[in-house]
């Protein structure tokens, strides 16, 4: 199977919902297990409450391994409009606008037959209510998106490997997302 052609749908898929899309060899990428002190930062929240950020994602290590272990990195950037820097619950809201459309992009890929690993912008965000927050297990693992940061990737590197912009001008809010997959044909 040609998975460049396969990656080419999923950018087309990508640019036709709005988003930005660029790519990197995963060679070049920076993994950094420093990254994940910005989780144990807790400043989104969700450190220890939602079983796809740390501690619970998993050791870092193996986390960067399997990331590693792909080729070619389809990273993607989405874009919202804010009311203010301040405006948190916008902030929130896109976010979890991206990571919807980042498991689109999952599922579509699948689809596809493209063997790939799809990373969000901090937490899962699938369901409304985590249900490690009331110590039950995961509900949707199948929709379970882990983020970049768990994965100990430097969003910023990957970002400009990838050639997009790292702002998007006042009153909005970026995010970045990716698809690594294996390249064959």
């Amino acid at each position: 199977m040609n998975t460049g052609k396969q990656a080419m749908k999923v950018r087309e898929y990508l640019e036709k919902h709005g988003a930005r899309v660029g790519e990197a060899a995963v060679a070049e990428l920076r993994f950094d297990a420093s990254f994940r002190a910005l989780c144990e930062q807790n400043s989104c929240g969700y450190y220890g409450a939602c079983w796809t950020c740390p501690p619970d994602a998993g050791p870092i290590g193996p986390l960067m391994e399997k990331a590693r272990s792909y080729e070619r990195a389809l990273v993607f950037q989405t874009v919202f409009p804010i009311e203010d820097p301040f405006d948190i619950e916008g902030m929130h809201e896109a976010g979890r606008r991206h990571n919807r459309l980042v498991r689109k992009v999952r599922r579509k890929a699948e689809t596809k037959k493209l063997e790939c690993l799809a990373l969000g912008a901090g937490a899962c965000g699938g369901c409304k209510t985590c249900a490690k927050k009331k110590g039950e297990p995961c509900r949707h693992p199948g929709r379970a998106l882990l983020s970049l940061e768990a994965c100990g990737i430097d969003a910023y590197q990957m970002g400009r490997l990838a050639g997009l912009p790292l702002s998007n001008g006042a009153n909005t809010v970026s995010f970045l997302g990716v698809l690594l997959y294996h390249h064959k044909g």
